[in-house]
């Protein structure tokens, strides 16, 4: 069978249908085409052309209302002002109450080795504590303390070695020879002084070196001493009482240092 016989055979209900299929087909493609070519999907008048992106700085903003700056009242000046100065007041009252807290704490460490010293006890954790808060401004101070503190030396201590010394600083050394003891037993006998001055013998001044040194007054004790004519025989109390001194001004230089806010950590 030809050709010409076939499409004779063919009814228009089978062409039709065939035609309807070729159609579907081709639409499927040319909208697969368009969603997938945009070139194509352009010239067809289907897709926009593209537009070119607007810097971002260029896009214009709507413009923004400010409102001009109304000055101060004089009743908003006035209280701009009160409110600074109590702000300036409590800054101040801070400050000195830092302060404050910082002179109690190095008095209270300060008075605490000095009770330590008076009683011939260690240190202990205040060593630390001195170096810290008075080290750095008042280190020779320090020093002396904690030397003083490794060899103790109380007052009591002082005033029963000097009792033991009397006989001795009163007549002189057992090195003196007899023309010495004698010279100087002869001229206790007569004492000329001005009325109102206090006698030179060696027994009034040894009793009131005793008295000075019952007192708490060191310093004037070992002056007097030092005019005895046994002051040689003294020599080892003179150095432990300068040492107990040396150790006393120190705490009195820690403890005015704290009254005055001058040890570390202190504003």
């Amino acid at each position: 069978m030809n050709a010409t016989s076939y499409r004779r055979g063919m009814g228009w209900g089978a062409r039709l249908a065939i035609a309807i299929a070729l159609f579907a087909v081709g639409a499927v493609a040319a909208t697969w085409a368009l969603a997938h070519y945009q070139p194509a999907a352009r010239f067809l008048g289907v897709l926009p052309p593209p537009q070119a992106a607007t810097p971002q700085h260029l896009i214009a903003q709507p413009p923004v209302n400010v409102a001009p700056a109304q000055p101060l009242q004089p009743a908003d000046e006035q209280k701009l002002n009160s409110l600074e100065q109590r702000l300036s007041r409590v800054e101040s009252a801070t400050q000195q109450a830092q302060g404050s807290a910082g002179r109690a704490d190095a008095l209270v460490i300060a008075f605490a080795a000095r009770r330590a010293i008076d009683r011939g006890v260690a240190l202990g954790y205040l060593e630390p504590l001195l170096a810290a808060r008075f080290g750095p401004q008042h280190q020779q101070a320090v020093a002396t303390i904690i030397t003083a503190a490794h060899q103790p030396m109380r007052l009591n201590d002082l005033i029963t070695q000097y009792e033991a010394l009397g006989p001795q600083l009163r007549t002189g050394g057992t090195n003196d020879s007899w023309w010495t003891n004698f010279r100087r037993e002869f001229g206790t006998l007569v004492q000329v002084h001005r009325a109102g001055q206090p006698p030179t013998t060696p027994d009034a001044r040894y009793t009131r070196a005793s008295q000075l040194l019952s007192g708490g007054d060191v310093d004037d004790a070992v002056a007097e001493t030092m005019r005895l004519p046994g002051a040689a025989a003294a020599a080892g109390w003179v150095a432990n009482a300068r040492r107990y001194i040396a150790a006393h001004r120190a705490l009195d230089e820690l403890e005015s240092a704290s009254l005055m806010g001058s040890a570390a950590g202190q504003s």
